[in-house]
């Protein structure tokens, strides 16, 4: 079963490229919808919170976003790690509060989507940064301009091996996580 579902993630990330989508045999039934263009996109996802529990000592190494024609898409890159060793917790939060001190991060959008990773963003042997991310800045290299959905990205940081990030999206829309070998993926869909 663990099997077949990475595969069918597997087929999910790489049918976006060719318009495929692809859903785990034990999900819920997905009902869709037609965007103006006509492209039917999957509706099933929900706004509750999902998590996995994994963990592992490779660091964060890049986080990227992209857009699609029925979601925008947030990537952790966790380059060497096996789709069974990552762990996250995604979920809608009314602020986000930075791990260890509590401070609030700002994040513009109409919700805000905290982004755990169970993973540091830096080197467990040298303690150095592997992610150049600063706390409470903008996600390094990640524009987010004419994006439907996403609306702001910020490195919350890194405390205990968990790496924290703050996604601003228009609004309290659905998502779905994939885990990938070497990367966490985070997917806002347009609309319900």
């Amino acid at each position: 079963m663990v099997r077949s579902t990475r595969i069918l993630a597997a087929i999910a990330l790489l049918g976006t490229t060719f318009g495929l989508t692809a859903a785990p045999a034990d999900a819920a039934p997905a009902t869709a919808t037609a965007t103006q263009s006509g492209t039917v996109c999957p509706t099933g996802w929900g706004s509750l919170p999902e998590t996995r529990t994994a963990a592992t000592s490779h660091p964060v190494r890049n986080v990227r976003a992209g857009r699609h024609t029925c979601w925008d898409r947030l990537v952790v890159d966790v380059p060497g790690v096996k789709a069974g060793g990552l762990g996250y917790s995604v979920r809608y939060v009314d602020r986000l509060h930075q791990d260890g001190s509590g401070r609030v991060i700002p994040v513009s959008g109409g919700a805000v989507l905290e982004v755990r990773v169970t993973v540091p963003a830096y080197d467990p042997a040298t303690g150095g940064p592997a992610y150049p991310g600063r706390a409470g800045d903008p996600l390094p290299g990640v524009g987010l301009a004419g994006y439907r959905t996403f609306r702001d990205a910020r490195f919350a940081g890194s405390f205990e091996g968990d790496t924290q990030i703050g996604l601003g999206v228009r609004a309290r829309l659905p998502f779905r996580v994939l885990t990938l070998d070497g990367h966490v993926v985070v997917d806002v869909a347009h609309t319900w």
